[in-house]
C-alpha cells in the first residue's frame, strides 16, 4: 500500500526491533576520527534516540587523530611499534589532556536539551570514571612501552548499577593502576572488554571502512568468527581493521550474541543497522542471522505471510492455518532474524517410495541467493534418509527451475494413486519428477 509518508512503513518495519532492542545492552566504540571529521553531532543524536527507546548504552570513544595533531603541535615524536605509540611522560600529557577534552565535550553536547535541537526533552545522565582497572604493557621485544597498557578488568557491577539507573556510561580509552597510574589504552580493546565483561546484547564498531569485504569488493554481510578470523593475517598491525577485526571476534567468541562493523562516514549506519532487517554493515556472530530448519508451529503465522502473495497470484494452492498446522513437520524454513522467507514441504505417501516436493517458496526480496536451491537439496537429503526413490513436483510457472535441478518431465500415470485422484485438471499442473538412487 502507497503512503504519502515513506517513513511512516519504515516505522512499521522497525518497531519489531524497537521492542527487541528495548533493555539490551549496548557497547558503541565511536572512533576519533569520527569526532574529527565533524560526524560527532549526528552520532549524539543516534545515541539519544536509542536511549528513548530504552537500550542501555555504554559508549568508548577513540581520541586517536586528536593526539597525534595535539603531539604534532607540540613538536613530541612518539615511537612506535607494531601501530602502537609509547605513551611515554611527554605523549602522556598530551593523552590525558585531548581524553579528558574529548570526554566534556562529549558530556555538553549529551546534555543540550534546547527546543531547537533533535535532544529537546531528553535528558540523559551521562557518567564516566574510574571504571576501567589497567595493566602496563611493560617491556616487549626490548621495548619499554612505559604507560602503553592494556585493559586488566572492567568494573561490570559498578557498569550495571549505573545502567540500572538510566545512565549512559562513557568509557575513555585510558585505565587505572591500582598503584594510581593512568595507562593509555586502545579503544577497541576497552569496548571489546566491556561488552564481554557485561555480556552485552550487541558491539557495535564504528570505524572509517563500511565492513569486509570479499575478493570482489562486495560487502560481507555476516561471518562467523572462524571466517573472519583469517583476515587478520593480512591486515596490518595497528590498524584500524587489525584492531576492530580482533576485538570483534573475540567478543563473538566469549559471548557477545553479536558484533558489528560499521562506518561512521554513512549517516545512517548505525540506525540502519539496529532497526532494518538487512543492516548496512558486517555482522560478526557465532549465531547464524539466517537458518535453514525444520518448522514448527510457531512458523505457521510467517508462513501464511510469506505465502499469501504467491497463492493470490496464482502459483501455488492456497493452504489453510488447519492445513499449514496439521502438515508441518513435512515443512522446511529458512528464517532470517526472525522472518520465514522461504519453505518447502517434502509429503510422503504411505505404502510408495515416492514424495512430493511442495510449496517452494522464496520472499521476493531474497530471491537470487540460492535459498530455493538449499530448500530443495535439504529435503532431498530427507527424502533419501526416509528411504524415498523418488520425488516429484507439480508446477505452473517454474518448470524450467525444477528441470534445471535434475527433474524431468513426467505424466499423471507417474504420480501415487492418491495425488493422482486429487490432481486438479484446471491447473494444468505440469508433472516432473527426479531420481534418488544413486
Amino acid at each position: 500500500m502507497d503512503t504519502r509518508f515513506p517513513f511512516v512503513d519504515w516505522f512499521r518495519n522497525a518497531s519489531p526491533y524497537i521492542n527487541a532492542h528495548r533493555g539490551r545492552t549496548f557497547v558503541i566504540l565511536i572512533e576519533g576520527e569520527a569526532m574529527a571529521s565533524g560526524r560527532g553531532e549526528q552520532l549524539i543524536q543516534d545515541l539519544a534516540l536509542l536511549h528513548t527507546l530504552g537500550v542501555r548504552l555504554v559508549v568508548v570513544f577513540g581520541i586517536r587523530p586528536q593526539v597525534h595533531e595535539a603531539l604534532t603541535a607540540a613538536g613530541v615524536e612518539p615511537t612506535r611499534v607494531d601501530g602502537r605509540w609509547v605513551a611515554d611522560r611527554a605523549v602522556m600529557a598530551h593523552v590525558e589532556q585531548v581524553a579528558a577534552h574529548q570526554r566534556l565535550w562529549l558530556e555538553a553536547r549529551l546534555s543540550l536539551g534546547l527546543p531547537s535541537t533533535p535532544l529537546h526533552g531528553v535528558e540523559l545522565s551521562v557518567i564516566s570514571g574510574n571504571l576501567v582497572t589497567a595493566k602496563p604493557l611493560g617491556v616487549r621485544e626490548g621495548v619499554d612501552f612505559d604507560h602503553s597498557g592494556e585493559v586488566r578488568r572492567v568494573r561490570a557491577s559498578a557498569i550495571e548499577g549505573l545502567l540500572e539507573k538510566g545512565s549512559l556510561v562513557l568509557l575513555p580509552p585510558l585505565g587505572f593502576s591500582s598503584t594510581g597510574e593512568v595507562f593509555d589504552l586502545d579503544a577497541s580493546e576497552v569496548a571489546q572488554h566491556a561488552a564481554v565483561a557485561l555480556k552485552a546484547d550487541k558491539l557495535i564498531l564504528l570505524g572509517e571502512s563500511e565492513g569486509l569485504e570479499d575478493e570482489q569488493g562486495a560487502l560481507l554481510r555476516q561471518l562467523s568468527p572462524f571466517e573472519a578470523e583469517p583476515r587478520l593475517q593480512h591486515a596490518v598491525p595497528g590498524s584500524e581493521l587489525a584492531r576492530h577485526l580482533s576485538a570483534a571476534c573475540t567478543a563473538a567468541r566469549e559471548g557477545v550474541a553479536r558484533t558489528h562493523l560499521l562506518s561512521w562516514r554513512n549517516h545512517d549506519a548505525l540506525l540502519g543497522e539496529l532497526f532494518t532487517r538487512d543492516g548496512v554493515g558486517t555482522m560478526i556472530t557465532q549465531h547464524r542471522y539466517e537458518q535453514l530448519r525444520p518448522a514448527t508451529l510457531n512458523d505457521v503465522a510467517g508462513l501464511l505471510e510469506l505465502l499469501e502473495p504467491l497463492e493470490r497470484r496464482g502459483m501455488l494452492v492456497a493452504r489453510s492455518r488447519e492445513r499449514l498446522e496439521h502438515e508441518i513437520d513435512d515443512y522446511m524454513v529458512i528464517e532470517r532474524d526472525g522472518m520465514v522467507i522461504g519453505c518447502a514441504a517434502l509429503h510422503v505417501f504411505p505404502e510408495t517410495t515416492i514424495g512430493e516436493l511442495a510449496c517452494v517458496a522464496v520472499h521476493g526480496n531474497y530471491r537470487g541467493g540460492e535459498r530455493g536451491e538449499r530448500l530443495v537439496e535439504a529435503l532431498e537429503r530427507r527424502a533419501r534418509q526416509r528411504g524415498l526413490s523418488e520425488m516429484f513436483v507439480l508446477t505452473t510457472h517454474t518448470a524450467h527451475w525444477f528441470v534445471e535441478r535434475g527433474f524431468r518431465a513426467a505424466s499423471l500415470e507417474d504420480l501415487p494413486p492418491l495425488k493422482r485422484e486429487a490432481y486438479n485438471h484446471a491447473r494444468k499442473s505440469k508433472v516432473l519428477v527426479k531420481n534418488l538412487a544413486g
